[in-house]
């Protein structure tokens, strides 16, 4: 069932939040704040990519173990049920791929992104979470939570590349602009910073309690802080701490908008807080359906298609 509240807006950005109590997708008009629909998700859905070029949206529901492609309307327009448990997404554009991690059997699914068909696995360490796409296209990056490494892979072979070992539980992970991969380590309170071109290891940026999720504006890094309810604020010039940024409660999924804006989901208060990224005030709390996690890539930016 779609609840459909408003058009969606024809310019400006859109947020598509995973709530995973309320089996839901949150469809929130960044410029007005208003949410303009409510799309009805079974199974729990955590996971999500807006697709490259911005025509669909993917979720994911562990408690199913269902992948869907969606419409920017809401309507299904795939769907796999996947034996395992996947959780993360990262949408490959440039190869035409959907990319989902298996918490339970140390691997990566390869996805048509078309017809959700499996095309291949990758193997992965124990308990991967989090999935990223380099900038330039050409590396994957998977958070390898119970092993603390991120593994990386070329996105045009589908061969591993390296294996880094971080902090201790990384989970969520992202590629800063100058292409930079930076991990949040939930066991350690740190960020772990790694060249991905060579897999070394940059430095390792302690942060708040329970690192989740990273994004990145105005030369700077923002990461979600789960048991802090804070957003921690690095420079990427010297990687020091700008600030810490108060938000809902229990942070976790967080995206940059297309206006210098950093978008964070509070799980447990069922909010998106906005963040300046240059005044670092939170400008907005907009309501969600129940229970928003946003893992993934969850902000279409600039006019609709």
């Amino acid at each position: 069932m779609i609840l459909a509240l408003a058009a969606l807006p024809a310019a400006g950005d859109v947020a598509f939040v995973t709530c995973q109590n309320g089996d839901a997708v949150s469809v929130l008009d960044l410029s007005t704040g208003e949410e303009t629909a409510r799309w009805s998700v079974p199974g729990k859905p955590a996971g999500v990519a807006v697709g490259t070029g911005g025509t669909a949206v993917f979720t994911v529901s562990p408690d199913s173990k269902t992948v869907r492609r969606l419409s920017l309307d809401g309507a299904v327009r795939a769907e796999v049920t996947l034996d395992g448990g996947p959780v993360g997404v990262a949408h490959d554009g440039r190869h035409r791929r959907l990319f989902v991690s298996d918490w339970y059997n140390a691997r990566l699914w390869v996805l048509d992104a078309e017809t959700l068909v499996p095309q291949a696995e990758l193997s992965a360490g124990a308990a991967p979470a989090g999935l990223a796409i380099s900038p330039d296209g050409r590396i994957l990056a998977a958070a390898v939570r119970d092993a603390d490494q991120v593994t990386l892979y070329d996105t045009e072979t589908l061969a591993p590349l390296h294996e880094v070992s971080v902090g201790t539980r990384p989970f969520g992970l992202g590629f800063a602009p100058d292409g930079r991969l930076f991990a949040g380590n939930v066991g350690s309170n740190d960020v772990t910073v790694i060249d991905p071109a060579s897999g070394e290891v940059l430095a390792t940026v302690p942060v708040g309690k329970r690192p989740y999720g990273v994004a990145f504006a105005a030369g700077r890094a923002f990461v979600t802080n789960q048991y802090a309810n804070t957003v921690s604020v690095l420079s990427l010039d010297d990687l020091s701490t700008v600030a810490t940024v108060e938000v809902g409660e229990y942070p976790e999924g967080v995206a940059a908008t297309s206006d210098g804006r950093i978008a964070v989901a509070n799980w447990f208060d069922n909010t998106l807080s906005l963040i300046d990224a240059e005044t670092l005030e939170v400008t907005a709390s907009l309501d969600t359906a129940d229970g928003p996690r946003a893992f993934g890539a969850f902000i279409l930016t600039g006019d609709l298609p």
